[in-house]
């Protein structure tokens, strides 16, 4: 994700998140810490047809990663594009050498859980009225890395070949 970004991430952040989207500020400051020898963040999007239609930012401290947000266009759903998004996400977790990474999802997102779940998180916890407005609970998974196990669930390589022209990039 670079600065020319936020806008066309910002219309899909407000369409797929309208009671608690980010702010422009939020995403700049992430991207404040993606860059240079002591980044700390990840941020890639995901564009089919000079559209964006996804994008996704991982957060890590020391051993530590944190899924900070993943979002695919509903149009995108079913498509693979979350599983893409979260496979970038953990590769980057690996380049940070996290010990294992952690997520919030909303307990009333079963096809977010049932991603996660195929790539290995786990519930370990809740944080009770965690999103807001609406006071909705966030179940806590974590991933913790394991060379046996790798970053990509599904062992048939189509399964991540991009969208006829998507790209991701970051």
């Amino acid at each position: 994700m670079r600065w020319w970004d936020i806008e066309p991430v910002l219309e899909l952040e407000h369409e797929l998140f309208p009671e608690d989207a980010w702010s422009a500020g939020m995403f700049w400051s992430e991207l404040a810490h993606a860059r240079g020898p002591g980044a700390t963040r990840r941020y890639v999007v995901a564009e089919e047809a000079g559209r964006l239609v996804g994008y996704a930012g991982l957060a890590a401290a020391g051993d530590l990663g944190d899924v900070q947000t993943i979002a695919a266009a509903r149009d995108q759903w079913g498509t693979g594009l979350g599983a893409r998004l979260l496979t970038e996400l953990l590769r980057a977790a690996t380049a940070f050498e996290c010990a294992e990474v952690l997520l919030e999802v909303r307990v009333d997102n079963i096809r977010a859980q049932k991603l996660y779940a195929r790539f290995g998180f786990e519930p370990i916890g809740f944080r009770r009225g965690y999103y807001q407005p609406g006071n909705i609970d966030a179940l806590v998974m974590r991933r913790l890395s394991d060379p046996a196990h790798p970053v990509d669930p599904d062992p048939d390589p189509a399964y991540f070949k991009p969208l006829q022209g998507e790209t991701t990039h970051g």
